[in-house]
């Protein structure tokens, strides 16, 4: 079921959205070689609790997953392209690309965004994975107001992966958010101008463009969490949360 938030419930989403941004943008400060990811996560945690807030995927189990995430970030290197689970021995090198995924629970209301970042100097088509894979989030974003289709938010995105050949996950989507982690509708990176859900005031929505270099195909890895593509080829991954105005779209996670 769609849900409309109330005023009351975006101020709290506001909040917490700025501070998910925050702690996104110190973790992302973190990133060079010889970080484990691991210690990603800690700093993550130790972030949020710090302000009185919770990380919201820790101990999450998403619908299907045989068992709940065990950490609150998600840190997913090169070609895996979401819900990498951070480990003491995963040591970050130089040339990778990193996507951070965390949501955040403030006052009982969740904000969810992700970003993607170089470990060092990366080559110029990392670079321009990750730069389009970003216009296309924005791209996306521009497209939500009052009474805009879903389909137009998923061409827009869409239409921009393919001007560089790359793969839009179609197994994966952007979701609604807010009272949960996951709630409708569903938000795909690919669509139809005019066709979809109606877009209402009030509804809150995570929009996330996950743009592969090869194949749009993925796999779920043997830990039974990180999804990877199926070619080896890289994965990049941005994320805000937003509200349905009648204007247009406000960025929560800014």
């Amino acid at each position: 079921m769609i849900t409309i938030k109330t005023k009351e419930d975006i101020d709290k989403l506001r909040e917490g959205g700025k501070r998910l941004a925050f702690i996104l943008s110190e973790i992302a400060k973190s990133i060079k070689p010889g970080v484990t990811t691991k210690s990603l996560d800690d700093l993550a945690f130790k972030l949020a609790k710090e302000k009185g807030d919770k990380p919201a995927f820790l101990n999450y189990k998403p619908y299907g997953a045989d068992k709940p995430y065990p950490a609150s970030l998600c840190v997913s290197i090169n070609d895996e392209v979401v819900h990498g689970i951070p480990r003491e021995d995963r040591i970050l090198k130089e040339g990778e690309i990193v996507s951070l995924d965390m949501g955040l629970i403030h006052e009982g209301m969740i904000t969810d965004s992700a970003i993607t970042v170089p470990v060092g100097k990366i080559d110029d088509k990392a670079k321009i994975l990750m730069e389009t894979t970003q216009k296309a989030l924005y791209a996306g974003i521009k497209k939500v107001r009052e009474g805009q289709r879903l389909g137009d938010v998923g061409f827009a995105i869409e239409s921009i992966a393919r001007e560089k050949g790359y793969g839009v996950v179609r197994e994966l989507c952007g979701h609604g958010v807010g009272y949960k982690v996951h709630e409708d509708p569903y938000v795909p990176n690919y669509g139809e101008k005019g066709k979809g859900i109606k877009l209402k005031a009030g509804m809150v929505i995570a929009i996330e463009p996950m743009f592969n270099e090869g194949t749009e195909n993925i796999v779920l890895d043997n830990d039974g969490s990180t999804y990877k593509t199926t070619d080896q080829g890289r994965s990049a991954h941005f994320e805000h949360t937003v509200v349905v105005t009648e204007k247009g779209a406000e960025i929560l996670t800014a």
